[in-house]
């Protein structure tokens, strides 16, 4: 059961770089420089699907036993995972609650977090989980040895 459980928790982890790198490059990249806007829907069902597979990255990552830093890193990636839809629909209902219409101001504290904060922390756990994973596979093969 334990190793099912962390190859279903390594599998949301890649699920969730390559959402990551599809939501960030071929998406923009489509937008920018070909002219292409994707439809509303799209963006708005990868970015749902990336919040959900953070929570039970996080959720997964809770219940095993593993190395303590592996843990924190994949912690990490799911909750900054889960944290950028969050953060992005508590800016448009500030926004809308409090500043529409009011002179342009506009709410920036959520919008940073998910725009700024929350991929940058997501970058990082998702590096520190690549890396820890790949160095205490190569320690287990050392004691092996």
């Amino acid at each position: 059961m334990k190793t099912t459980s962390i190859k279903t928790r390594n599998i949301i982890f890649g699920l969730l770089v390559v959402y990551f790198i599809v939501l960030n490059v071929c998406l923009m990249s489509c937008w920018r420089f070909w002219g292409y806007r994707p439809p509303v829907w799209s963006i708005a069902a990868f970015i749902i699907t990336f919040g959900i597979m953070g929570v039970i990255l996080a959720i997964q990552t809770v219940k095993l036993k593993g190395p303590l830093v592996q843990r924190i890193f994949f912690i990490l990636t799911g909750i900054s995972a889960a944290a950028v839809p969050v953060c992005a629909i508590l800016h448009n209902v500030i926004y809308g609650l409090f500043f529409h219409g009011k002179g342009g101001e506009d709410e920036v504290v959520f919008f940073v977090l998910a725009v700024l904060v929350f991929p940058a922390l997501f970058i990082l756990g998702s590096l520190g989980g690549i890396i820890s994973g790949i160095t205490g596979r190569l320690r287990k093969k050392d004691i092996a040895c």
